[in-house]
């Protein structure tokens, strides 16, 4: 044990000399929403400026918020409740359907940005990314000052902030962002965790949810400097090795690299953050078939079809693992796609607590309609085709509402 954390500390003092920014749009949905009604839509009022929220379905009052503006925290408005008990804290609460494609068209335009900065970006979620800035001050100036130039340009650009967490490594970057907001630059360098996160609620840490704080109070652990000095032994006894991660994450200790995304155009894919640990294979696939429905749907609009998939799982503790396939025949039917990515979900996942998982597809062709006929498969697959596009054409016009399966209407796994 003693040899393990040696090799350990060797290695973060390592990684010491690095610069890392973590990248995070400000209510993310919400801006850009706003943004998009007061730059197309002849909108006079600024959405980020009033009660208001994006999420479900507004007319039913069903769904879940996924942003609001930071006037509607007044009303103590949470991303992830029911909309129906959003309106009942807030009746005059703004409501904003979800908008899938303008999220994507954001997200693509902030990462553009981010690249210019940086070679090395990795896309977090949708909404952030960590960016490798080091050996770039020659270029763009010290830290802070580069961290400026970025958040301005994003504002100033594409009309939506974003917070700058600056660092040595990605988790206290991370934990810099998460400081007072919005349209901030933060820094977060090991000399300052005493004054800066040690006095925080250990909630605050990334990765303590909610079940670890009750199991960390228990022991009398109430701030991350309560977690950061505890006996390693007795966190791991009771946490296991979640207790080990987080001892370390309070100690602001994290050695995983920023990993550069691949810039590869022809691919389609998605991925989501969870709010929670996923621990069970149900919930990972619900979420896997979410994903398969939003690339599937991507993939039928522009008339193209794929020939091999992957699936991405980002652990706990922030490390990573990936799987890929090559299909028989290419595709853009969403049940095959969800059937792969199970089979490969299947094939690579241990049982380690998830915080993101990710569908990716690739090898990208235009002329995959045609199919080469089995003896041995006696799938319907202009059935399959026909039911996506009918499906599709009903959300056009309606609303990705308008049509759920029925394994999503009593489970808000649905990544909306």
């Amino acid at each position: 044990m003693f040899r393990k954390k040696q090799m350990f500390e060797k290695e973060v003092a390592g990684l010491e000399d690095r610069i890392i920014f973590h990248v995070d749009v400000n209510s993310a949905f919400l801006s850009w929403e706003a943004v998009h009604r007061l730059r197309c839509g002849g909108g006079v009022q600024d959405l980020r400026t009033i009660p208001s929220a994006v999420g479900g379905d507004i007319a039913k009052r069903h769904g879940v918020i996924l942003a609001k503006s930071i006037p509607a925290k007044k009303y103590d408005i949470r991303t992830g409740e029911p909309v129906v008990d959003a309106v009942k804290k807030c009746p005059h609460l703004v409501l904003a359907a979800p908008n899938h494609r303008l999220y994507e068209e954001n997200s693509h335009a902030f990462m553009d940005i981010l690249r210019k900065y940086s070679d090395v970006v990795e896309q977090y979620s949708i909404d952030e990314a960590f960016v490798d800035m080091t050996g770039t001050e020659w270029l763009f100036g010290k830290p802070v000052e580069a961290a400026y130039r970025i958040k301005d340009e994003i504002r100033d650009t594409l009309g939506f902030t974003v917070n700058v967490g600056i660092s040595s490594n990605k988790l206290l970057a991370k934990m810099a962002s998460e400081f007072e907001k919005p349209d901030k630059v933060h820094t977060l360098f090991p000399q300052e965790i005493k004054e800066k996160m040690w006095p925080l609620p250990v909630r605050e840490l990334f990765l303590v949810g909610g079940a670890s704080e009750q199991k960390l109070k228990r022991l009398g652990i109430n701030t991350i400097g309560d977690l950061a000095h505890a006996d390693v032994r007795m966190l791991k006894a009771s946490l296991k090795k979640h207790g080990e991660a987080v001892w370390n994450f309070a100690n602001g200790r994290d050695a995983s690299v920023v990993e550069r995304d691949a810039a590869d155009n022809k691919c389609y894919g998605n991925s989501t953050t969870i709010a929670f640990d996923v621990t069970d294979g149900d919930t990972a696939k619900m979420i896997l078939l979410s994903l398969a429905e939003q690339v599937g749907s991507r993939l039928r609009k522009d008339n193209v079809w794929i020939e091999t998939v992957s699936v991405t799982i980002r652990f706990f503790d922030l490390s990573k693992a990936s799987h890929q396939c090559v299909l028989d025949q290419g595709t853009n039917i969403t049940e095959e796609i969800y059937h792969a990515a199970c089979r490969l979900f299947d094939e690579f996942w241990d049982g380690t607590p998830i915080r993101l998982l990710g569908l990716q597809t690739g090898k990208v062709v235009r002329d995959g309609g045609s199919r080469q006929l089995s003896l041995f498969d006696d799938t319907d697959y202009e059935k399959l085709e026909k039911l996506d596009r009918a499906i599709d054409n009903i959300r056009d016009r309606f609303g990705a509402g308008a049509v759920q399966r029925a394994s999503f209407l009593q489970t808000d796994k649905r990544q909306r």
